[in-house]
């Protein structure tokens, strides 16, 4: 007997899978479900822990109220979860004069505009970010404002344009202030958490109408045109940046040895990275139950072929007495079932592709963090996977076409 020529053995398994194309097109469409969710789950869990664990650009540490480590950071850095207090004015000038430290950016926060957080700062906080044409840093002696591109784009806010901060961090959370902010400076995209922020001088959330402070211990309430002491003043968060990290180690322990009601996050990383430690076993119930999607991907394809044999016997039949041999018919299964599986393989690249920009827009518009489709090796071992797993799949309907009895189905 003779085998049949490469050329034919493709026209074979192709015509077979033309035959069958809806079961075809369903199988594939599994396979590439199944392949596209084992690159997702692998590619955008290491993109996340990148994305989030390289913390503020520029910053080594996070000052705030005594507390969680990891709350502090989300709150000053990504500008999610609720504040966990404030510290007093002069422990923010003792750190920001200290030896060792570069600087030191206070931060107000606990008003919103639109569902944005508006953020107190100094007019140091913009040395590091690139503004949009036609901008400008906010002068601290006036009600003005610096927007980032995000809250620019989903109000409408604009240079020149005006707007009055929330009291709270949800529009139906607090009041409208009276006070009215006019933009000076639009800040330019970065694919960072400051996109989605609106900075105002921090001597303005002092003065906002209803903010009490209590640096002192008591309570002050600041009018217009008097002077706030400096004792009288706190803030919400300090972020940080040493000359060295001798310098941040020094300043963890001075604070735990004087007993200071404060936190200091440091490094900001350490703090993103033991979180998705944390959620470690996530990421591994994802992947299992990504990886058992694929099997069950396989197993379609197994039983896609295997539904057919009935009816494709007396085709093997006759290629048998054509001169076609046994292991012949077996590699044109094997070959059917590894087409399925690449074709699934490759169409799951897509698939990939469409889970990584729902999944990623989801997390910029919640956080303004901008993952990016990235190399990833699954995007090399899981294709492979398939596809091995696709050829595995077929030797079951590929015994059954390699014991076909020539005579006993033709009669």
């Amino acid at each position: 007997m003779s085998a049949l020529s490469p050329s034919t053995l493709a026209l074979l398994v192709r015509r077979s899978l033309g035959s069958h194309a809806l079961s075809t097109a369903v199988t594939v469409a599994s396979a590439a479900l199944a392949s596209g969710l084992v690159i997702a789950v692998f590619a955008l869990s290491a993109q996340s822990r990148r994305a989030f664990a390289g913390g503020e650009e520029g910053f080594d540490a996070v000052l705030g109220a005594k507390g969680s480590e990891l709350q502090l950071v989300l709150n000053a850095v990504f500008h999610l979860e609720t504040s966990p207090g404030n510290v007093p004015w002069a422990l923010y000038e003792r750190l920001a004069e200290s030896p060792g430290v570069a600087r030191a950016i206070p931060y107000a926060v606990g008003d919103s505009y639109h569902g944005f957080r508006v953020v107190g700062t100094t007019e140091e906080r913009f040395v590091d970010l690139a503004l949009a044409p036609g901008g400008r840093p906010f002068d601290v002696h006036h009600r003005e404002a610096v927007i980032g591109a995000t809250v620019a784009r989903e109000t409408g806010l604009a240079v020149g344009r005006t707007f009055q901060p929330t009291h709270g961090l949800e529009e139906s959370d607090g009041h409208e202030h009276d006070e009215e902010y006019v933009v000076v400076g639009v800040l330019a995209p970065s694919g960072g958490p400051v996109d989605r922020v609106v900075f105002i001088p921090i001597e303005g959330v002092f003065r906002l109408g209803g903010h009490v402070l209590r640096g002192a211990g008591e309570e002050f309430h600041a009018h217009h045109g008097e002077e706030i002491p400096d004792e009288h003043k706190e803030v919400s968060a300090v972020l940080v940046d040493f000359d060295g990290p001798q310098a941040g180690f020094e300043w963890k322990r001075r604070l735990a040895d004087e007993g200071h009601d404060a936190t200091l996050a440091f490094p900001i990383g350490r703090s993103i990275a033991e979180l998705f430690d944390k959620l470690g076993f996530v990421n591994r119930v994802l992947e299992l139950v990504a990886w058992l999607v694929m099997v069950v991907a396989a197993a379609s394809i197994l039983a896609s072929i295997t539904n057919t044999m009935n009816e494709r016997r007396r085709e093997f039949a006759i290629l048998r007495a054509l001169g076609a041999r046994r292991s012949t018919l077996l590699t044109a299964i094997l070959l059917e079932a590894t087409a399925i599986a690449a074709a699934g393989a490759a169409l799951g690249l897509l698939v990939h592709v469409g889970l990584h920009f729902a999944v990623a827009g989801l997390v910029e518009a919640r956080t303004g963090v901008v993952l990016e489709l990235a190399l990833h090796p699954a995007m090399l071992f899981t294709p492979a996977a398939m596809v091995a797993l696709g050829a595995t799949a077929g030797l079951v309907p590929g015994l059954l076409a390699y014991r076909t009895e020539v005579g006993e189905t033709l009669a």
